[in-house]
């Protein structure tokens, strides 16, 4: 039986000219480089209660990282070696893994900014990587995110009966704490019968200087606040709901 988290987190930032968007892409790259990252899921390999096989990172030009834990469950991994001047290691699988991919982009007219990083946590076996959702979350304080969940295959009992699952599951948020859960307008769609789960969240709060990169709303008028507030917006609504929206009138 596999059990697989998917979580995509989005974070949404407006700057007004091109130096401080390349400042904002440099300032995310920095806070969430490999190095980073990797502590990170440490700590998810810590949560769930597996092992580190090994660990794999890369840093991208001209932004981005990359890091690839593989885990395994129960017994300790053997003793490897490793060679801090190396930038990428690369490493056999043994049933289970971690990943996470950055991607800083901006829209080539407009000023926002939208920083994502993609994290899967796929186990095997009776850990089950929703035991470190809130710890993703809190990590990462999202303004959206995109939480998949779903379990392959099967198990069996001692009697041989088949398990297709073996935890009671009918919404992803029943893993995320209620403080969390405050917090987000959420919408579920799960298909039951196929064990897959679905929930996209948005953050309820909206304080526009939260939104800016260099600047407050101090430093513009009125009109560019309104138009501001709008681009984001949009944005924030389009990751939503997963599809571009016409501009309003």
């Amino acid at each position: 039986m596999t059990k697989t988290l998917s979580f995509n987190m989005y974070d949404i930032c407006y700057t007004k000219t091109v130096d401080d968007r390349k400042a904002y892409i440099e300032y995310i790259d920095e806070q969430y480089n490999a190095a980073k990252l990797t502590e990170i899921l440490r700590n998810v390999v810590e949560i769930i209660g597996a092992r580190i096989l090994n660990i794999a990172v890369q840093d991208y030009d001209p932004q981005g990282s990359s890091v690839t834990i593989l885990i395994c469950e129960g017994s300790s991994p053997p003793e490897t070696k490793v060679h801090v001047d190396n930038p990428s290691v690369v490493a056999h699988l043994d049933k289970s893994h971690i990943t996470v991919h950055t991607y800083p982009e901006y829209h080539p007219d407009g000023g926002v900014c939208t920083f994502r990083a993609d994290i899967d946590v796929s186990t095997c076996g009776e850990i089950s990587p929703l035991m470190a959702l809130n710890y993703l979350i809190e990590s990462f304080a999202a303004d959206m995110m995109t939480l998949d969940y779903r379990v392959r295959g099967f198990t069996r009992d001692i009697t041989g009966k088949k398990m297709f699952i073996d935890h009671e599951l009918n919404s992803i948020q029943n893993y995320i704490s209620q403080d969390i859960i405050d917090k987000y307008y959420m919408i579920d769609v799960n298909v039951f019968q196929e064990n897959i789960f679905h929930t996209k969240c948005k953050l309820k709060s909206f304080d526009l200087d939260n939104y800016f990169f260099n600047f407050s709303v101090d430093d513009i008028s009125t009109d560019e606040i309104n138009l501001i507030t709008a681009k984001l917006r949009k944005e924030m609504d389009e990751v939503f709901y997963g599809r571009n929206l016409p501009d309003k009138i």
